[in-house]
């Protein structure tokens, strides 16, 4: 009996413990303050590498699009996470355009059936995505950024530098800011 009840504590000690990490993650990620977040905004920003398919847009590379500010946003089409980001993401493409912004989605997908780049096309349809789409099934640029969220932001200033980045939804108002900042620097 002893026996069986130290088992239980210990398994309730476990779960836990594994709930409060979970909760602390998944509040970090949606934030997009964490600490992986601030990491991220240390240096020059990996160029795209092992894309599969350009949709809406010939191949790009940050050299060529050096002293414009780019967001690069890591998403996949079933994430419900990414698609309530989107408005945001299109909304910052047609304002900001014309200022010096270059918004790319980079499409990295979470099951097998969203690497087809018919699926991936009729999504950018059914979203109204203008901005370019970099599909990226190999997970080759995602490996690059040592990205490991869907969705996520990363805002390179005009010298090729990631100088922002955020994890999950919300804090739309904050990327906006750092958006028009960048645009706003020499």
């Amino acid at each position: 009996m002893l026996k069986h009840i130290r088992n239980t504590a210990a398994i309730a000690a476990c779960a836990v413990a594994a709930a409060s990490t979970i909760a602390a993650i998944a509040a970090s990620a949606s934030h997009g303050t964490n600490e992986a977040a601030n990491e991220s905004t240390n240096g020059d920003a990996p160029e795209f590498t092992g894309i599969d398919q350009w949709l809406n847009s010939e191949p790009l590379t940050l050299e060529r699009l050096r002293g414009k500010v780019v967001l690069v946003d890591f998403w996949t089409y079933t994430c419900a996470n990414c698609i309530n980001t989107l408005p945001a993401v299109k909304s910052w493409n047609q304002k900001y355009k014309d200022h010096g912004l270059v918004v790319i989605g980079v499409h990295t997908p979470e099951y097998p059936f969203e690497r087809d780049t018919g699926n991936v096309k009729r999504a950018i349809e059914r979203f109204g995505i203008t901005y370019p789409v970099a599909q990226d099934n190999r997970y080759a640029t995602w490996t690059a950024y040592s990205n490991r969220y869907w969705p996520a932001f990363y805002l390179i200033d005009k010298h090729g530098k990631v100088a922002y980045a955020h994890f999950g939804e919300g804090e739309y108002a904050q990327t906006e800011t750092a958006i028009r900042n960048l645009l706003a620097q020499k």
